[in-house]
């Protein structure tokens, strides 16, 4: 199994590993009946990601760590979702979010919704955060 290097904050004091394939236990919201995601960095740093469907060429999401580009970003993941992703209590979750690339616009990442990801398996689920804490459109600024 390959794996890909996530950098947790700006300096990459913390790097998570992930597999390369990333199992979606539902399809992230709009890519029904995908659930199969090739997972790439495309940079040097472990920033910034793609997401290509395994099951459909074509489809592809961009990703970044949000705590590198946010860094009090940092929601609860709940029992619930650790328990649907068949997490173990010990495992630290990796967050991802999608980018919204602006052509005319400023480019945001939806922090509402991050995609919850078990490093150890790379099953994941894209989860509604509660609250209005985290905005859905959050302009993307260098790190």
């Amino acid at each position: 199994m390959t794996t890909i290097a996530v950098a947790l904050d700006p300096a990459r004091a913390t790097l998570h590993e992930l597999p390369d394939v990333l199992t979606f236990i539902e399809s992230p919201p709009g890519m029904a009946p995908l659930t199969t995601f090739r997972l790439a960095c495309i940079d040097e740093f472990g920033y910034l990601f793609t997401l290509r469907s395994a099951q459909k060429d074509g489809v592809r999401l961009f990703a970044v760590s949000p705590s590198v580009y946010f860094p009090g970003y940092g929601p609860l993941v709940s029992r619930e979702v650790r328990d649907a992703l068949g997490m173990a209590d010990d495992t630290e979750p990796t967050l991802l979010a999608i980018v919204n690339p602006g052509e005319n616009r400023a480019t945001t990442v939806n922090l509402l919704a991050p995609i919850v990801v078990d490093p150890t398996t790379g099953n994941a689920a894209q989860v509604v955060l509660d609250g209005h804490e985290w905005p859905l459109r959050a302009p993307l600024v260098a790190a």
